[in-house]
């Protein structure tokens, strides 16, 4: 009796193995190695476009990549952009919490609040924000479920006035874009600071909720009509969505302008000063491994910019006849000719 019993169970464990074989050979691998609920799905969203975003978010892939995830093979993005829409974003956050993403990728403060908003559990990660403190308790400890990285642009507008009134030494009147979200918002303020010290009047210029190319259009009518000298954007996802008419315009009015996205000048602007965002969206990713990995947005500190970027398309310059002094040119991390 006992040989038969040991003969049945090695030959039902011949069997089991022959069966794994079968399965291994025959089935699609993905049916094999990626069982459903296994591979974390993330979201991301964020006020602009994916068209204006592109560039960074292959940054972002990178350091996932680099951290051992591909998308696709084991871990899934799901992507919403609000092109500029404002009021799509809380449906577009609320979308991704009803998929149950890991977390949530948020890019800019309208994003990250309308995230906030619609979840207080699934933790995200934000980035290129212009006031971290509106969403933290602080830098160090975050609490709740938030954390990620600043951009740090309520700081560095004051020192994009100082590049344009050093690269335009006559100027005295510089025209200041922003919407009713940010035109007296701690950017705005940093920039009043500024001109202050730099001896430059500001005359701000504000546009309507969710600005189109119209509303640009008669903005820069404006700023010409009041004979401002130059012209600079507050943070604002219209100005990313819209980057390439507003160059046109300063160009169309002759006149020098300054923006903190690196876009701005590939896109025929004449400055930008801001955050290294390649680096900003790679270092992302550190993020959404680690809380991957178990840790809690509310023990994660939220991270300064550690590189900076001086860009200066010196064709533009001269289509609107504007020479860069030397000094300045001198100081930019990238000139494009």
């Amino acid at each position: 009796m006992r040989s038969k019993r040991t003969g049945d169970w090695r030959m039902s464990r011949t069997i089991s193995v022959f069966i794994c074989l079968l399965l291994t050979v025959f089935l699609p691998a993905h049916s094999v190695a990626q069982q459903p609920g296994k591979i974390p799905r993330i979201g991301v969203i964020n006020a602009t476009s994916a068209a204006s975003l592109a560039s960074r978010m292959v940054h972002f892939r990178r350091g996932l990549s680099e951290l051992g995830y591909i998308e696709g093979k084991n871990i899934l993005i799901e992507y919403r952009y609000a092109d500029g829409q404002l009021s799509r974003l809380p449906e577009l956050a609320t979308e991704l919490v009803r998929l149950n993403v890991a977390l949530i990728v948020a890019g800019g403060g309208q994003s990250i609040r309308a995230a906030k908003n619609a979840t207080n559990t699934i933790p995200i990660v934000m980035t290129q924000v212009v006031d971290p403190m509106e969403f933290v308790a602080n830098l160090a400890r975050p609490g709740g479920n938030i954390t990620g990285l600043s951009a740090q642009q309520a700081e560095l507008g004051g020192k994009r006035l100082e590049l344009l009134k050093e690269s335009v030494p006559r100027l005295s009147l510089v025209a200041v874009l922003g919407t009713r979200s940010n035109s007296d918002g701690p950017e705005m303020k940093e920039i009043e600071i500024a001109g202050r010290a730099v001896g430059v009047q500001l005359q701000p210029v504000e546009l309507p909720r969710s600005a189109g190319p119209n509303d640009l259009t008669n903005a820069f009518s404006t700023i010409s009509k009041r004979r401002a000298g130059a012209v600079m954007g507050l943070s604002s996802p219209e100005f990313s969505v819209h980057r390439r008419r507003l160059a046109e315009l300063a160009i169309k009015y002759q006149l020098p302008s300054i923006y903190r996205d690196s876009e701005f000048p590939d896109a025929g602007g004449l400055m930008s000063y801001g955050a290294h965002y390649p680096d900003l969206f790679r270092r992302t990713a550190i993020y959404v491994d680690k809380i991957l990995k178990g840790a809690k947005p509310a023990d994660l500190p939220v991270e300064q910019p550690i590189k900076f970027e001086f860009i200066i398309n010196l064709k533009t310059a001269r289509q609107i006849g504007l020479t860069i002094p030397p000094n300045v040119l001198a100081r930019a991390d990238r000139v494009i000719r």
